[in-house]
């Protein structure tokens, strides 16, 4: 069984910062990859950013230089801090983690960039 829980959503305005955490239940964090994939109202679930058991990591175009995911094994903790955060960025934000065939969701953070 696994479970993730996300957790620092909020209201910010334009320009601002938030950092977004990640808590999985789970035996093994470490090997497994982790991503952040958001949703805006009327449209679909995209991918934001992943990152490999080992560090590696991929951005969508719309928010690399701006966002950075990370991960915390030790922890079992991934996050996405995200940076000069705009308008378009406002979505539900969820964290995935991939298992073997199997993918895994939490039930979302709600991120609101707005003045």
């Amino acid at each position: 069984q696994v479970q993730l829980l996300e957790s620092g959503g909020g209201l910010v305005q334009p320009g601002g910062s938030l950092r977004l955490s990640c808590a999985a239940s789970v035996t093994i964090f470490s090997i497994h990859p982790m991503g952040w994939y958001r949703q805006a109202p009327g449209r679909q679930r995209e991918l934001v950013a992943s990152i490999t058991g080992s560090g590696s990591v991929n951005y969508a175009d719309s928010v690399k230089g701006r966002f950075t995911i990370s991960r915390e094994n030790a922890k079992k903790m991934a996050y996405l801090q995200m940076n000069s955060l705009k308008p378009e960025d406002t979505a539900v934000y969820f964290c995935k983690m991939s298992r073997g065939t199997s993918d895994y969701w939490g039930q979302g953070t709600q991120v609101t960039v707005s003045s």
